[in-house]
Order: structure tokens, then C-alpha cells, then sequence
């Protein structure tokens, strides 16, 4: 099942709604290679104008979704509009809430250490018969890396969900994707922090608005400055030509 691209700032989204990516996840796990999901926001997206490593590694990815509203208006603006917003933190709901009844194994790494271990005793509370394979935080030197990646490969996990903050995330799935032994790596940024119940997801208000932004910018006002990347994001698209 090919889907249409969209390229916006040099990045090229699939044209999917949540259930599509969902179905194009499911083909990965029948093919024999490590997949990359990628999910960026408008934040991302201005990231790669100026990190050409990033702006290779999104295009790289065998799945590219928008998580963002700011990415889904940019796309309606060129004419080319994405179907929905699809948020990381949904497609990795939906992975978990149907992995009990289709066998798939999990494996999340990142997070500091107590948080990562609450996130997964809640996964496993929330979706009864779910196969955590393995868990670790994100807090690692390079020898203990090696022994992460050890775990991972005898785990064999379907899925790997990385929560190390976008890009270093997408940075350290791709530089490993020749050693992890999983079906799709997928960065999740904090979504482990929101299944320990350490942060709350925007309510679903905001989010069909488009404006979780704004309500994470109420909640934590220090995000100012890592904000500013919007109105930046919505100016570049106005100038920008393919």
C-alpha cells in the first residue's frame, strides 16, 4: 500500500490519517528490516532547515507523519493537504491498545529511571496481556549502550519506542539502525512521562483545535522560547518554494 508524499520545507510527509499509518505499520512488522517512524512538528521541521543530519534523517525514514497541527495547515496552504494531524503519542496508543490481541512485543527505552518503569506498569495495567519485552531509561554512557543494545537485540522487540526528545531520538535510532534488531523504531518523545502520569496530555479540546501549543505553553510558560519556532515555521511557509 503506496501512499502520496507531500513535501513541505523539504520534508516529505506521508499522506495518512491515523488508522493508514497504523495499517503501514503492520506491513513493516511482515518485512525483515528495522523501519524508522518519524513524527515531526513544526519545531522538527524548522530544526532540519539548519541541521542537514536531521533534514537527511527525516527524509530517510520509511514513515514520516505530522505531529502538528502547524505541518497540516502548512500542507493545506501548498494545496496538498495532509488528511489529519497524526500525533506520535495516538499511532503509539493505538500500537499498544491492539498489541495484546496481535502478539506484538514492545521495548521502551528512555526516560529517567523510575519513570520508565511507572510507564510501563501502567501500559501493562491499561492494556491487559500486553508483552513488554524489555525497558530501560534514557540516561546511558557508551559502555552501558552497548549492553542496552544487547538487550534490545535478545528481545527482539516488534516495536522499540525511544523517548529521548526529537532530534536526539530520531539521532540515536538512526545511528543504531543497522545494529537494533527490531521491526519499527519509533521516537516518542514524552509520552512515557504522560503513561507515568507525570504530564498530562492537552484535553481533547485544545487538541482538536489544533492548539495543544498553546496549552502546553500555559502549563509550562518556559517553553517560550522553544515556541518562538512557530511563528518562524508559519513565515518560512509563506516564502517558501519547493
Amino acid at each position: 500500500m503506496h501512499h502520496q508524499k507531500i513535501k513541505i520545507m523539504g520534508v516529505s510527509f506521508d499522506k495518512v490519517t491515523l488508522d493508514q499509518a497504523y495499517e503501514k505499520v503492520l506491513e513493516f512488522l511482515g518485512e525483515d528490516k528495522t523501519h524508522i517512524v518519524v513524527t515531526p512538528n513544526s519545531e522538527i521541521v524548522m530544526a532540519a532547515q539548519d541541521d542537514k543530519e536531521l533534514l537527511g534523517i527525516l527524509n530517510e525514514a520509511d514513515m514520516v507523519v505530522a505531529d502538528g497541527i502547524g505541518v497540516v495547515l502548512a500542507s493545506r496552504f501548498y494545496g496538498k493537504p495532509l488528511p489529519e494531524r497524526v500525533a506520535g503519542f495516538d499511532l503509539m496508543t493505538k500500537i499498544l491498545e491492539k498489541a495484546p490481541e496481535k502478539g506484538h512485543t514492545i521495548f521502551l527505552l528512555g526516560g529517567k529511571p523510575g519513570i520508565v518503569l511507572k510507564a510501563a506498569e501502567k501500559m501493562k495495567n491499561k492494556y491487559p496481556g500486553l508483552k513488554i519485552a524489555g525497558f530501560h531509561h534514557g540516561y546511558f554512557d557508551a559502555l552501558e549502550e552497548k549492553n542496552i543494545l544487547k538487550e534490545i537485540n535478545s528481545a527482539e522487540p516488534d516495536f522499540l519506542f525511544v523517548a529521548m526528545g526529537a532530534p536526539k531520538q530520531e539521532k540515536w535510532i538512526y545511528s543504531n539502525k543497522d545494529i537494533i534488531n527490531a521491526r519499527v523504531c519509533m521516537g516518542v518523545g514524552g509520552s512515557l512521562d504522560v503513561y507515568a502520569g507525570i504530564t498530562k496530555r492537552a484535553p481533547a479540546v485544545f487538541r482538536k483545535l489544533g492548539l495543544e501549543w498553546f496549552y502546553r505553553l500555559i502549563k509550562e510558560p518556559r517553553r517560550i522560547r522553544r515556541m518562538m519556532a512557530l511563528p518562524r515555521f508559519a513565515v518560512r511557509v509563506l516564502f517558501f518554494k519547493e
